[in-house]
């Protein structure tokens, strides 16, 4: 049986530009479903720009060691409701802008993310790469998308009262050596 409307492809759709595809050699298998999934936000959002914000919001859904690191926060309904109203709610006013606080140094151009989330994700995968297996992980990137204090993920976690820095710290004590694959932190 055929479709009724034939399939189109994402641009055609939405008359945006394509996404940057998920197949970066350094991306673990994890964090390649959690870029596709922001990706779909984005496009279904009407989004010109996957932004820090998507990212944590796929994290969330897709991402079971991100999704431990918020798990005891008191406030991850709210977080969570607050990610899920955003095309009706919270995000409405980011609508038609990029986000990019100009905090953090530009990554190479990376076509359909925002700047802030260009960064993070080129951020994730040089913490990942001074560890053994060298793949970003969730983790990786959860870190890289909270480091900046004017990002939207972190305005996001801000606003459902929860501290992005206890996040970040709660993440460095997960990860076997630390962010940086250097010797454990608890250790030092």
């Amino acid at each position: 049986m055929h479709p009724r409307i034939p399939r189109q492809s994402d641009r055609e759709q939405s008359g945006l530009p394509p996404v940057r595809p998920d197949d970066d050699v350094r991306l673990s298998a994890e964090l390649a479903a959690v870029v596709s999934g922001a990706r779909r936000r984005a496009l279904r959002d009407g989004d010109r720009h996957i932004d820090t914000a998507h990212l944590l919001h796929s994290l969330l859904d897709a991402d079971a060691e991100a999704y431990a690191v918020l798990e005891a926060e008191p406030h991850l309904p709210r977080l969570l409701g607050y990610l899920v109203q955003r095309s009706i709610g919270y995000g409405l006013r980011w609508q038609g802008t990029v986000e990019d606080s100009g905090a953090v140094p530009l990554a190479p151009a990376a076509e359909g993310f925002s700047p802030l989330a260009a960064a993070a994700m080129e951020h994730a995968c040089v913490r990942a790469g001074h560890r053994a297996d060298g793949l970003a992980r969730g983790i990786d990137l959860l870190a890289a998308i909270l480091a900046d204090p004017e990002s939207r993920a972190v305005e996001v976690l801000t606003r459902a009262g929860i501290d992005a820095r206890a996040v970040v710290a709660r993440i460095e004590d997960r990860l076997p050596g630390g962010l940086w694959g250097g010797p454990p932190r608890s250790s030092r």
